[in-house]
Formats: structure tokens, C-alpha cells, sequence
């Protein structure tokens, strides 16, 4: 069973995805991570958020590992950690450029697929339930406010010890909203038979009890 969660920029979908996996004892994929990883890649080489087949080469070179443990998700590109370095600033501002591009798009969903073959998984990102895998079992677009998204986004950030001003946080969340939705490669679509969740004034468990709900009932 595959239960794919889309949605905005700053909807939670990664925390959410991932205790829904614990919820169910099944396996998680970050694809936002994996496009992160790229596109961290492509400035740490000096290749252009707009060049396509550079970014061709780099996702068919570069090894995207993801491992799920007790501190979370870590994440590491050709055996270099970088779990900290794909959430700095240069990467959110250009990631939405990097994963507009269909060739090295079409790398990652190959990648994807290939990891999510065999058993049960659930899975985020922009279009997991429109193109990853259109035949999911449970498709779940998981949105809030653009107010609540910037919040919970400019909560992450000053987490990490980085100090920013919550209206730059609302205009890059707009920023993204526009550029994800727009792209002419899988842009961001509530896909045929997603389940809409706006979890504007929900709790992380209230919104995990619910996805995880709907996979039990299409598992039985």
C-alpha cells in the first residue's frame, strides 16, 4: 500500500508523513528532502537552478540516501551528510527552480518509484499522487492558511537558531505556492480522488490520526 500526501509549502507534510509511517509501521520517503539534495548539489557545484541537463548529470551522479532513525530523517549525497545544509536559506529559494525542470525531475521520480517497488510506504511531496504513483491507495493534499504555513515554517527556522522576520517567511510560502503551481513540469494539483485535509487549527496527531484512519480503512 502506498499512501501519497501532496500539498503547499509549509503544510507539515513531512512531519506528518512521517508519524503516519510510525503509526502504521511502514516505510517513509522525503521527496522534498531528495529534490533538496539536488539542488544543494547544484550550488555546491556551481551549476544553475535553470540548467537542465546539468542537472541531469548531477541527479544520474550524485547517490541521494535517505535513512530514517530515531533522531529523524538524516540525509546524505554521495556519503556527505547534509541533512542540516538542504534546509539553509540559498537551497529553500532555489529548490522550486530546480524541481520545475523535467529531465531532472524525471531522474527522481524514476528514483522514487524504484525505492517505493516493494512493500508499504508513505510518501510527500508536490505530485506523488498525481504522477509518482496516480495509483496510490490512499492520496491525501494536506494544506493550511498561507498564515498558518508561514508560522509553522518561521517556527522551524528560528528552531534552528537562525533569526528571520515572519513576513519574509509569508512571502517566500506565497513565493513557493506560486512557483510549484505554475511549473509546466507536475505542478502542484490536488490529484483525482485526494482526500483535501486543511489542517489550519489541527494538531500534528489529530491530522496523523486522521490520514492514518483512511489507510486502515482502505487496508481492510
Amino acid at each position: 500500500m502506498i499512501v501519497a500526501i501532496d500539498g503547499p509549502a509549509g503544510a507539515g507534510k513531512s512531519t506528518v508523513a512521517r508519524a503516519v509511517a510510525r503509526a502504521l509501521g511502514i516505510g517513509y520517503l522525503d521527496t522534498g528532502a531528495m529534490y533538496r539534495a539536488l539542488t544543494l548539489t547544484a550550488l555546491r557545484n556551481g551549476v544553475a537552478a535553470d540548467d537542465g541537463p546539468a542537472l541531469i548529470g548531477l541527479a544520474r551522479d550524485n547517490a541521494i540516501m535517505l535513512t530514517d532513525g530515531p533522531g529523524g530523517m538524516r540525509v546524505a549525497v554521495s556519503g556527505d551528510d547534509v541533512t542540516v545544509a538542504i534546509r539553509e536559506a540559498d537551497v529553500t529559494e532555489a529548490v522550486s527552480t530546480v524541481a520545475a525542470h523535467p529531465g531532472g525531475r524525471d531522474e527522481m521520480v524514476a528514483r522514487q518509484r524504484e525505492i517505493m517497488r516493494d512493500g508499504d510506504w508513505v510518501c510527500d511531496g508536490r505530485d506523488i499522487g498525481s504522477v509518482v504513483f496516480p495509483g496510490a491507495e490512499v492520496k491525501v493534499f494536506l494544506t493550511a492558511s498561507v498564515d498558518e504555513r508561514a508560522r509553522r515554517r518561521h517556527a522551524e527556522i528560528v528552531g534552528r537558531g537562525e533569526q528571520v522576520d515572519v513576513r519574509e517567511v509569508r512571502d517566500e510560502v506565497e513565493r513557493r505556492d506560486h512557483a510549484d503551481s505554475s511549473r509546466a513540469a507536475s505542478p502542484l494539483v490536488v490529484a483525482d480522488g485526494a482526500r483535501v485535509v486543511d489542517t489550519t487549527g489541527m494538531s500534528v496527531d489529530e491530522v496523523v490520526d486522521r490520514i492514518a484512519g483512511l489507510a486502515r480503512e482502505a487496508a481492510a
